[in-house]
C-alpha cells in the first residue's frame, strides 16, 4: 500500500505543469534574457581570431556580474 501511495504522489508531481515548466530547456527567465542581451555585445567586441579567449572571458565575467551561469 505504501509503495502505491508513493508512486501515485510521484506520478502526480511529475505530471504537474509547474514541475514540467521548471525543467523546460527552452524556458528562459526575464533576468537571464536581460543578462544575455547586456553581455553579448560586450563579448562581441573581441573576435577570437585576434583576441583568443578574451571573448568568452568577457562574456563569463559579465554573466557572473548579473548572477547568471554562462
Amino acid at each position: 500500500m505504501n509503495r502505491f501511495v508513493i508512486a501515485l504522489a510521484l506520478a502526480t508531481l511529475v505530471a504537474s505543469p509547474a514541475f514540467a515548466q521548471s525543467f523546460d530547456p527552452h524556458h528562459t527567465s526575464a533576468a537571464r534574457a536581460a543578462a544575455i542581451r547586456d553581455c553579448s555585445p560586450i563579448s562581441q567586441r573581441y573576435k577570437q581570431y585576434t583576441w583568443g579567449n578574451q571573448e568568452i572571458l568577457q562574456y563569463r565575467a559579465c554573466m557572473a556580474r548579473h548572477s547568471q551561469a554562462e
